[in-house]
């Protein structure tokens, strides 16, 4: 044998191999390393997208927790407000009530003095009439002198 011809049948071997790797093995290898590079890249891509959602998320968070405490605040302001309102409108009206109890108790106050004068004069008529009776010493009937009593109860 000659090393020429080996060398040439090795040579013409290895052109089949490599012909055969490149028709046959070697797209299924090359699909499957685009196939898993193009997995790869969109998974990058994705966790790109997933850290720009959550950035977004924890934007659209932090604003809709300001928003949410904007809200609050003005809640307690207008609960607040509305307290010192229910509490003045309670002054004005317990003033204007115990005005009205007040002027009640001035008008029952005049109407007993009132009584108590009617009442006064009433008693000094008598006690008039009785001290003219004994004056004169005789008995004045009531009855008859009704309109002289009438008198002196409107005199005093």
């Amino acid at each position: 044998m000659n090393i020429n011809a080996t060398l040439i049948g090795q040579t013409i071997m290895f052109a089949l191999f490599v012909w055969f790797c490149m028709k046959f093995v070697w797209p299924p290898i090359m699909a499957a390393l685009d196939a898993r590079n193009k997995r790869i890249a969109d998974g990058l891509a994705a966790a790109e997208r997933g850290k720009n959602d959550l950035a977004l998320a924890a934007k659209r968070s932090a604003e809709i927790l300001r928003e949410a405490k904007e809200k609050v605040s003005e809640i307690i302001a207008l609960g607040d407000k509305r307290a010192s309102e229910i509490v003045e409108e309670a002054k004005a009206q317990a003033k204007i009530d115990g005005e009205r109890i007040v002027t009640a108790a001035k008008a029952e106050i005049e109407q007993e003095v009132f009584r108590a004068k009617e009442q006064l004069r009433t008693q000094v008529s008598a006690i008039a009439l009785a001290g003219a009776g004994k004056i004169l010493g005789r008995e004045i009937d009531a009855a008859a002198h009704n309109d002289l009593l009438d008198k002196l109860v409107a005199e005093i």
